[in-house]
């Protein structure tokens, strides 16, 4: 089962690409400080800009890496 913190980012994402606020970030992974591609939706507050990351992509082939759920 998804649980409601997974959809509601999917939601979040949804409408950050609808609205061109989405971008692709070089990051590093806390745990094992490695660089990672994150996809982040983008919001404007006044001067500021924040970067809210939902999902990262994968560095392999995502068909060799994920088993559907049974």
């Amino acid at each position: 089962m998804i649980g409601d913190g997974y959809k509601q980012n999917f939601v979040t994402l949804q409408r950050a690409f609808a609205n061109e606020d989405v971008c692709l970030m070089d990051c590093m992974d806390a745990q094992t400080g490695k660089p990672v591609i994150a996809i982040c939706a983008v919001s404007r507050q006044a001067e500021e800009v924040l970067f809210t990351p939902l999902a990262k992509m994968f560095d392999g082939n995502p068909f060799e890496e994920l088993l559907p759920s049974a």
